[in-house]
């Protein structure tokens, strides 16, 4: 499923997967998140709910690009650098483009939704 994020007036497009946790998240869209830096590796938002993770696999190793979910907060992030392996760690999606945007602030404000 396409999304577009958008953040300081710029659409970013970007695939979500066809887990369940994904399709958890994409039926919750439009959503608007603070995404906080974390770890200055990756932007963070929480989540007002907690997704579905049913027959979904945990454990990934995060590259530039990719959003997570973070299952034992319920956190999603965007990945702006390769990351460690985590098994708390389920890729959701990746952005279709660059990724600098997310690198280049401590916070921002996003919406997520679903493309038309």
């Amino acid at each position: 499923m396409k999304i577009n994020i958008t953040t300081n007036n710029n659409i970013i497009k970007a695939t979500l997967n066809d887990s369940t946790a994904a399709k958890d998240f994409a039926s919750s869209l439009p959503i608007a998140l603070n995404l906080d830096d974390y770890g200055q590796s990756s932007k963070i938002g929480h989540l007002r709910k907690r997704l579905n993770t049913k027959n979904t696999t945990s454990g990934y190793q995060p590259k530039a690009g990719d959003i997570i979910y973070f299952a034992p907060l319920g956190n999603i992030a965007i990945f702006y650098k390769d990351f460690k392996y985590s098994n708390t760690l389920i890729k959701l999606g990746e952005i279709d483009e660059k990724t600098s945007i997310f690198k280049s602030t401590e916070h921002l404000k996003a919406t997520f939704r679903v493309a038309e």
